[in-house]
């Protein structure tokens, strides 16, 4: 169908590298040519070795999952009728470990706040079976297996 390219750029600026004592921030650069700094997160690496101004793996892992919940929301509802003045989402991802001991992302929390815009709002009901919709068609969702659950204004 299609392919989606990131090439991930690191140089080794330390002379104690075999020391574990060296920079892990690096440059994500897309398809698209936007670079991005990006850093393992402080509590995975602490700093000085990261920067907790940099994008991290995990906080991109949240939020390519909720942006891709948003944008099959955002498509669903114009389908409906419905339209959207704003969208906001406060994802967060739960790391734990496996039954290996191995951390993994296993959960991740959407917390969608949407503003309607002219005619009749959804009811609550409405609102969460688009979410659920949104749910089974987001390609993201779809390629992993961390638990997503998704909590809507009305309490879902």
């Amino acid at each position: 169908m299609s392919e989606h390219k990131a090439t991930i750029i690191w140089k080794c600026t330390s002379p104690d590298f075999l020391k574990g004592k060296y920079s892990r921030e690096h440059t994500w650069v897309f398809d698209g040519g936007f670079t991005m700094p990006a850093s393992p997160s402080p509590s995975v690496v602490p700093t000085p070795y990261s920067n907790p101004a940099h994008v991290d793996p995990e906080e991109a892992f949240v939020a390519s999952i909720s942006s891709c919940h948003m944008l099959t929301f955002l498509y669903l509802a114009a389908r409906q009728g419905l339209q959207i003045d704003s969208y906001e989402d406060q994802a967060i991802a739960t790391m734990t470990k496996n039954e290996k001991g191995v951390p993994w992302m296993s959960r991740v929390t959407l917390n969608p706040r949407i503003i309607y815009l002219g005619g009749k709002p959804p009811t609550p009901a409405e609102e969460e079976h688009l979410h659920h919709l949104a749910h089974e068609q987001c390609y993201i969702a779809n390629s992993v297996k961390t638990e997503v659950e998704v909590r809507t204004s009305s309490g879902a």
